[in-house]
């Protein structure tokens, strides 16, 4: 991955969490956006962050970062773990996940959590929100909306209305 130019960095807080953003990163063609090794925890994946992610983006203007844990039924948890990230890289910086906890939704929408993340990368191609609306994740719609207008372009760099548009495989 080019570092100068726009890409994206997934933190995710446990191994359910990286599978979910795996999924939706096989739907991608390219190599701008990068899962990282989960870190064990939503407190853990605020505190690597601040500790080891800070510094490189505000070297880096073009990294995004995407900090994927469990909500655990908090729903003001998205509110405290904005808060840990400096106001200069807010627009840069998203907090997502599931409301409870992945295995909760994975049983719900009994899919595998690989088939989850594709599913979700479907949705974002497409402009739809039909998984993304489901009671364990319509809390990201705020992130979601903001995530779309600044990273959509990097992740999917032809419009599906596009004559040449290329579409998810394997959904």
């Amino acid at each position: 991955m080019n570092k100068y130019k726009p890409h994206v960095y997934v933190l995710p807080e446990d191994d359910a969490n990286r599978q979910l953003a795996n999924g939706f990163l096989l739907c991608l063609e390219g190599s701008n956006i990068q899962v990282l090794e989960e870190v064990g925890g939503w407190i853990a994946v605020l505190e690597c962050f601040v500790t080891d992610h800070v510094a490189g983006m505000m070297s880096y203007a073009s990294r995004f970062m995407i900090l994927l844990i469990d909500f655990d039924r908090h729903p003001e948890r998205l509110h405290f773990a904005r808060g840990k990230v400096p106001e200069q890289l807010a627009e840069r910086v998203f907090v997502l996940g599931a409301l409870s906890e992945p295995e909760e939704l994975r049983a719900a929408l009994s899919l595998p959590y690989e088939s989850i993340g594709a599913s979700l990368a479907k949705d974002c191609w497409e402009r739809t929100d039909t998984v993304w609306r489901h009671e364990l994740l319509s809390h990201n719609a705020a992130e979601l909306e903001r995530l779309n207008a600044s990273v959509r372009p990097i992740l999917f760099p032809t419009s599906p209305l596009s004559p040449r548009a290329r579409t998810p495989h394997d959904l």
